[in-house]
């Protein structure tokens, strides 16, 4: 079995995600894809690993998990997408101890050990650290930004890394990754790369994100040109949405308050100059699929 781990990042799709795969299910479905809804895994795997730790789980621990997870017998099913952006850790812990993720390699390691046979693929929407560590911090009951910094420089904070050590534990698991900041524009591919199916293929939502940031008549533009052109592909799919974004853009849409003591204009755009090198490094690193527009 393929098992597919959506680890968000956090403050990244607020699980519309698996909502847009949830809609999608039954058809899914008829080529072996289960996507459970989240109340049957979530707290049940965040549990098992808790109750885990740096130990060993019983010898049956991966057909009782299958067990309460599926609702169809696990034999028919090759691929099972799970979506949990809390696995990791919470909000408030995102950068315990210092470390962003600190738990990661303990975390993956028992995911390995609860389903020691099956092929793992993980999948994280990132996101510009000059928008996701205030994003995160306002998710936490935590008093202060510099409380919840736990002493990191956010300017040493780097994506790259994390999907290193992701490599380093789970050597033989692909990792997946697209920038939270293009989702409009790749929202369907993310959503049948996750399926694992034809990016051709029709499925229900592949537009919702970017019918969000656009004018009701920018939709209509676009539907109508989807319309006239049905065998466009995905490459010129995104040219025809730069362009309607760029003339029927929902003022404010895109556009992100950020109020924090220290953070000028300049610090935040510092901030965001190495998340995109970061991103062209990850793009470039063997076993990652990026996908972009």
């Amino acid at each position: 079995m393929q098992i597919i781990l959506h680890l968000g990042v956090h403050c990244t799709d607020e699980d519309r995600l698996l909502k847009g795969l949830l809609r999608n299910a039954e058809d899914f479905r008829k080529d072996g894809v289960a996507i459970p809804g989240p109340s049957r895994y979530r707290a049940l795997l965040s549990e098992a690993l808790n109750s885990l730790g740096d130990g060993e789980p019983a010898p049956e621990a991966r057909e009782v998990l299958l067990d309460t997870i599926l609702t169809e017998d696990p034999e028919h099913v090759q691929r099972l997408i799970l979506s949990h952006e809390n696995l990791l850790t919470v909000p408030k812990l995102t950068l315990a101890g210092g470390r962003l993720y600190r738990k990661l390699e303990q975390r993956l390691t028992g995911m390995r050990k609860l389903f020691p046979g099956d092929e793992m693929e993980v999948c994280l929407g990132l996101r510009d650290f000059a928008s996701f560590l205030p994003a995160v911090y306002r998710a936490t009951p935590v008093s202060s930004f510099d409380e919840f910094l736990n002493g990191v420089d956010p300017m040493h904070l780097r994506w790259s890394h994390v999907i290193t050590r992701i490599h380093e534990t789970l050597p033989d698991a692909g990792v997946t990754v697209w920038c939270n900041e293009d989702t409009p524009l790749v929202w369907g591919e993310v959503m049948r790369e996750l399926a694992g199916i034809e990016l051709s293929r029709k499925i229900i939502g592949s537009f919702d994100i970017f019918s969000e940031i656009v004018s009701p008549e920018g939709m209509k533009r676009f539907r109508g040109f989807l319309k006239e052109n049905p065998k466009i592909n995905e490459m010129q799919k995104r040219r025809v949405m730069l362009a309607i974004l760029d003339k029927y853009a929902l003022e404010g849409a895109i556009e992100e308050e950020l109020d924090l003591p220290g953070w000028d204009d300049a610090y935040v755009e510092a901030l965001t100059a190495r998340y995109e090198q970061d991103v062209e490094r990850i793009g470039q690193m063997p076993g990652v699929t990026l996908i972009d527009p």
